[in-house]
């Protein structure tokens, strides 16, 4: 694709970066095939190949106007499209500096200002959104739908293991919803590391927050930059002790925390401590898939005991951080068969369930149209239980059907039993 950026961002780092992914894209249209909003709407503008047009004339400093903005709005980023792409287009980055362009060229009207300035807020601190949860749930009734359907009591969470003095320690990004949402995800990952020798970094002073990606997809971006920093901050003393990874459990936050070192590359403050971050990060499937002899060797002998559930007929939705942005694929299947559950068939397994961090509240109707399609994929083979690797999509498909949602984590977890 020829271009012709405009003086206002053609020699900025943004706009190099830009023009060298717009000079990639062939306009073959494979990306259409597995947009799920071009699924939806029919619409060229609502695909990847259409708005890569529309960023390509905001760049070379045509107008800009609310129509841009909303097709750009209406993208998931699930990435999809990066998959199924013959050239390698890395649509995400494009969008990012796209959007950032049109928040400022093209201001929202004072009430969506409001709104995100609000989630802004709220969402990435663990101490407010955790208030709002529990004033939220006394309220529930009151609330719009699409909020109320968010506010889920969570199941109690069975105790971490006492710290233990092992050789191998690993950072757990404890993050800002999940705790609040379904604070026995992290306490199961605990556990299963725990059972292979494993622990848990205790974070002494400064504490990790949200990975950046709320603030940053909501288009502030400086302020997704400054999370990023502080998270930065928090770690570098146990990365300099030698910790062996950063293990995170939602896959959202784990493929936003590899992207530290590209999106503080020019920050030369932080673009060395970046990199090493995002170096060591890793989502709980891989540290887990590290171990798997063991964890094996551990499930063989759990079976003998009574303690162990019977295994159950499991869904499993991967999430589009998992299978898109992270590229990791049949691991999680790979450990649950191992755990003796058995699969069932999902159709269109690359497709977006609407959760995409802030999009189900952002935009509330295709995400609902998009969610009723997973889950009639997902509920098909009839399973007992769904199961998927990140808490925005657990969090969104539980809302809305009688089939139990968990972390994988935690099925496998309760297949290793009690010590």
């Amino acid at each position: 694709m020829q271009t012709r950026l405009a003086d206002f961002i053609r020699d900025t780092p943004e706009g190099q970066e830009a023009d060298a992914i717009l000079r990639k894209c062939v306009h073959c249209g494979f990306c259409t095939a597995t947009c799920p909003t071009y699924q939806l709407l029919g619409d060229e503008l609502d695909g990847p190949r259409g708005r890569i047009y529309l960023i390509k004339q905001v760049l070379e400093g045509q107008e800009v106007t609310e129509k841009t903005r909303l097709h750009l709005d209406r993208c998931l980023t699930c990435r999809s499209c990066e998959t199924t792409c013959p050239s390698g287009v890395q649509y995400h980055r494009l969008l990012d500096i796209g959007r950032a362009v049109v928040e400022t060229r093209a201001p929202r009207p004072l009430g969506q200002r409001v709104f995100h300035r609000a989630l802004c807020t709220v969402l990435p601190n663990r101490r407010v959104f955790e208030t709002a949860l529990k004033v939220g749930r006394l309220i529930r009734p009151f609330l719009q739908a699409a909020l109320a359907e968010k506010l889920h009591t969570p199941a109690p969470a069975k105790p971490r293991p006492a710290p233990q003095r092992h050789t191998r320690r690993v950072i757990l990004l404890e993050g800002c919803v999940q705790p609040g949402l379904a604070p026995r995800i992290n306490a199961a990952a605990v556990r299963v590391l725990d059972r292979v020798g494993i622990g848990i970094v205790r974070e002494e002073k400064k504490k990790a927050g949200c990975c950046g990606t709320l603030r940053y997809h909501l288009n502030d971006q400086q302020g997704g930059l400054d999370d990023m920093r502080a998270n930065i901050d928090a770690w570098w003393p146990a990365v300099q002790a030698g910790t062996e990874a950063i293990l995170v459990t939602a896959s959202a936050c784990a493929v936003q925390v590899k992207e530290y070192g590209h999106l503080l590359r020019h920050d030369p403050a932080y673009a060395e401590r970046a990199a090493r971050i995002s170096a060591l990060a890793r989502d709980v499937a891989e540290v887990v898939a590290g171990e798997e002899a063991a964890i094996v060797a551990a499930l063989v002998h759990a079976r003998g005991r009574s303690a162990v559930p019977a295994p159950l007929r499991v869904a499993f939705h991967s999430p589009c951080t998992l299978q898109h942005g992270q590229n990791i694929r049949g691991v999680v299947e790979r450990l649950l068969a191992a755990a003796g559950y058995t699969l069932t068939p999902v159709a269109d397994g690359h497709l977006c369930c609407g959760s995409a961090g802030a999009y189900s509240l952002t935009q509330p109707e295709l995400s609902r149209q998009l969610r009723d399609n997973r889950l009639a994929a997902l509920e098909a083979g009839k399973p007992e239980v769904i199961v998927t690797a990140n808490i925005g999509c657990l969090n969104h498909l539980a809302a809305d059907t009688a089939t139990p949602v968990r972390h994988w984590i935690e099925l496998l977890d309760e297949s290793l039993g009690e010590d």
